[in-house]
């Protein structure tokens, strides 16, 4: 009797999502990777298949769990939003993420960042941003035949895929969405919806006042003998709206209506 001889079986390639490292090395460049995470995802919150997140593992290559990048910042246009523990593009229909944003701190070495560009230029980036907040510096690549390009020049440079607007300015870095609102941070955010939640609350408070003042002026303008069709008129109400709050408020007082 003859035994088959099985094959041995391929061991189970683990594509870790994390390298124990902490997202930022400091508050500042923490701060920009959120602001520009969050309003992205602002952005772009009503298009199901635009994917955007922060500090990602990004595997392009399956079974290769030694190509591997994180991103600051990424999006990828044509991919479904949801929660990923790492993105293995083999299963996103090799889709790549087409947008990258870095955000340098001081540790970043120039060997570090010459290797990323090498990894987005490889994988299918088609733009690339990277900023320095602390020297206020920003360089940008766009995708050409031969791979990824310098962009010349960043002052007012709109992103092609996103639409978003950057304007470097000696204050610091800015930038807006393709309606001209310019990106907030989460502090910002919170204030201007308190605001508006607030000025909400006093639009809904002045309109009660003013309903009710209609309706205090019913009984008076009907002792003055105006008629329902007038006090309706003058009052901006519908005639049976006037006829039933008149008899509802002289049914309060203990006066018998008689409109």
């Amino acid at each position: 009797m003859v035994s088959q001889i099985q094959p041995p079986t391929q061991p189970e390639v683990i594509y870790p999502d994390s390298d124990g490292q902490p997202i930022a090395n400091n508050t500042i460049q923490f701060g920009w990777i959120v602001e520009i995470k969050q309003n992205l995802d602002w952005l772009f919150a009503d298009e199901p298949n635009v994917f955007v997140a922060g500090d990602l593992f990004w595997y392009p290559v399956e079974g290769r769990n030694k190509i591997v990048n994180a991103p600051d910042v990424l999006v990828v246009l044509g991919r479904p939003k949801g929660d990923r523990l790492c993105y293995q593009q083999w299963k996103e229909e090799g889709v790549a993420p087409q947008v990258v944003f870095e955000i340098l701190s001081p540790s970043n070495t120039q060997t570090e960042m010459d290797k990323k560009l090498l990894f987005y230029d490889r994988y299918g980036v088609e733009e690339y941003y990277i900023y320095d907040p602390e020297k206020n510096n920003l360089c940008g690549w766009l995708r050409s035949e031969d791979g990824l390009d310098v962009i010349p020049q960043m002052e007012d440079w709109v992103s092609p895929l996103l639409k978003i607007r950057f304007v470097p300015s000696s204050e610091g870095l800015q930038l807006y969405r393709p309606d001209g609102e310019r990106f907030l941070t989460y502090t910002e955010i919170s204030r201007n919806v308190e605001q508006e939640r607030q000025r909400a609350e006093q639009e809904r408070q002045r309109a009660e006042l003013a309903e009710q003042a209609r309706r205090d002026a019913i009984p008076r303008l009907l002792q003055m003998n105006l008629s329902i069709e007038q006090i309706a008129q003058a009052l901006a109400l519908s005639v049976e709206e006037v006829r039933t709050l008149a008899k509802a408020q002289l049914k309060g007082l203990g006066v018998e209506p008689e409109v």
